[in-house]
């Protein structure tokens, strides 16, 4: 896995037509599935997945390629999406079979609640993992008796959970009281009570402009901001107007030993490299290194590469 200068260099001009250096060299963070997910087939603008004990077939325009599987095993998906060509777009489950509200699942420690939501998404983002277990053994390796992550934007805590469980003390904010309370439902399937995590319904950029007037500190933040979002009390979210001086705000919560900031973005049209750029103004400073690119899924059988965001994350 490459490793790129926490500080971008300097293009070198060059005429017109002729390769330009940049300032990074981009890289990909492979997932592959587990015993309750796999990416079975992608194609055409589709992807075909099975969660739990249930397939869904979900909208995915990056899957520009034919498909593999026959179109019999499609068809045999328990759900499949339509509405909104945005990608975070509301619309709707037409189901084949009865699905119930909400299955388990789990991942390594974690247990938590499939669920067929109006925005397309089932409660958990498998191309996580490549950030799930690199986080999760940054914790361990630090052998620090109380290593503090901040959770921004954490959704149903899986991630959360699995921090947790490797012996972080978390704080999870999410705006949404109802993803608030489907993490808090995932804690107790996960057993994982006695752990330390602190869920918070706020607005993220509100909350830690708070932390930085109480001077706090943590030694690893986490981050995957919405295109677009409210608060609980109507605040606005704009991810390119609003993440920059999100960045520059947790700048000031990075511990003087800290181990990471990890950055995700889905569903919007920007590059890595502007990912890149944006941390190494922000972190690059504080030395280390910064690593960005796809994030990807691999599908059953290894055919191909399905990328769903871009990411970028500093560590020391």
């Amino acid at each position: 896995m490459s490793r790129s200068p926490a500080a971008p260099t300097s293009p070198t001009p060059a005429d017109t037509g002729a390769s330009t250096a940049v300032p990074t060299g981009l890289t990909a963070l492979v997932s592959n599935g587990w015993a309750d997910y796999a990416l079975l087939d992608s194609g055409e603008g589709l992807k075909l997945e099975r969660y739990g004990r249930f397939t869904v077939v979900r909208p995915e325009p990056q899957a520009m390629w034919r498909r593999h599987l026959p179109e019999a095993v499609w068809e045999k998906a328990d759900a499949v999406f339509t509405g909104s060509e945005d990608d975070d777009g509301p619309g709707r489950w037409r189901t084949t079979r009865t699905v119930p509200e909400t299955w388990k699942m789990s991942y390594d420690a974690a247990t938590f609640h499939g669920r067929l939501t109006n925005f397309r998404h089932l409660g958990v983002f498998p191309e996580q993992r490549a950030h799930w277990d690199w986080m999760a053994a940054q914790v361990k390796a630090s052998r620090k008796r109380d290593f503090k992550v901040l959770n921004l934007f954490g959704y149903t805590g899986v991630a959360s959970l699995l921090l947790a469980a490797a012996g972080a003390s978390v704080t999870h904010v999410d705006a949404s009281k109802k993803a608030i309370g489907w993490a808090r439902d995932n804690q107790a399937l996960s057993r994982l009570d006695d752990r330390p995590i602190r869920w918070i319904c706020e607005d993220a950029t509100k909350f830690v402009a708070r932390e930085t007037r109480r001077g706090s500190v943590y030694d690893g933040i986490l981050l995957d901001p919405p295109k677009f979002g409210r608060g609980p009390k109507g605040e606005t979210w704009q991810v390119f107007e609003s993440l920059p001086p999100l960045l520059s705000d947790l700048r000031k919560l990075v511990s003087p030993d800290a181990g990471f900031v990890v950055l995700t973005a889905y569903a919007i049209r920007a590059s890595a490299l502007a990912a890149h750029g944006l941390m190494a103004e922000t972190f690059g400073e504080l030395g280390g290194s910064i690593e960005s690119g796809d994030l990807a899924i691999r599908e059953e059988g290894g055919r191909l590469l399905l990328p769903t965001s871009l990411f970028s994350r500093w560590s020391r």
